[in-house]
């Protein structure tokens, strides 16, 4: 069930079915090497809750593009809007969805480098009362779980890699340049922070110093049915994370335990 796609009569009746819960697939516009739209993790993202929605009813969220991705701004195409504001974005979002009728928010990722704005943006549901939850859920680890048997090797995989580019060969075949994937080695980490990163520092310009054409692996082994394996394999994990949340009643109870102790912590003592 898409939310834009709905009546306002039939929405009613979508958040009883969907007991509660939205998915609101976290994607970004950015450079997929060569051969791979700007929108890629926007296409993955709407499969894998689409898909999922219809095995465990669930209300799906427009696609929310707004996420983090500074280090693709010297790249064509980029929309990398300012961190207030990205964070401030998502709060109201969230804020309207449960003011729409949904007490449980599930946060969908399908941008790596959301890993840390995700994150915090979990914490920071902590500074203020609401009558919801936002849950995360990040389907795309499972593809690094060894769960599915692939034609390429875990180490030629990455940004804009066989997997990414499998799947938008199964979802948008017409999107895709195969004859764009580089040839040489292009997709190899330039360890311009070798040093750096072996003495366990980590600076911003840490992604743009291995992999500054947003490319990361080789994409050459790609294949639809690889895209379809991998689809299948993530919708699967949001759907063992919906029906856990769906029974989730202590998070909200503990939610509000911690907003009641935290108005006056010395009260309690």
């Amino acid at each position: 069930m898409r939310w834009e796609e709905l009546t306002g009569d039939a929405f009613v009746t979508a958040v009883e079915r969907s007991e509660g819960v939205c998915l609101v697939p976290l994607s970004v516009v950015e450079r997929h090497g060569h051969h791979l739209p700007l929108g890629t993790d926007t296409f993955i993202g709407r499969a894998v809750v689409t898909r999922a929605a219809a095995i465990e009813p669930a209300v799906v969220f427009p696609d929310h593009i707004y996420t983090q991705i500074p280090e693709a701004r010297h790249l064509p195409g980029t929309i990398a809007i300012d961190p207030e504001l990205m964070v401030q974005l998502l709060d109201n979002v969230c804020r309207e969805i449960a003011r729409n009728g949904f007490p449980k928010i599930v946060l969908v990722n399908a941008h790596g480098g959301n890993a840390g704005l995700v994150s915090l943006f979990n914490m920071l549901q902590l500074y203020r009362p609401r009558d919801y939850v936002v849950y995360l859920v990040q389907p795309f680890m499972e593809i690094f779980g060894g769960g599915v048997d692939l034609p390429w090797a875990p180490e030629s995989d990455g940004h804009a890699g066989p997997s990414e580019t499998s799947i938008i060969l199964r979802e948008r075949p017409d999107l895709v340049h195969m004859d764009q994937v580089p040839e040489d080695d292009e997709g190899a980490a330039r360890g311009r922070l070798r040093d750096l990163r072996a003495a366990g520092v980590q600076t911003g310009i840490w992604w743009y110093a291995d992999h500054p054409t947003h490319y990361q692996g080789d994409a050459a082994p790609a294949t639809a049915d690889a895209g379809e394996r991998l689809l299948d394999l993530m919708a699967q994990a949001v759907v063992r994370a919906v029906r856990a949340i769906k029974a989730d009643d202590e998070s909200r109870r503990l939610q509000d335990e911690f907003f009641e102790g935290s108005r006056a912590p010395l009260r309690g003592e």
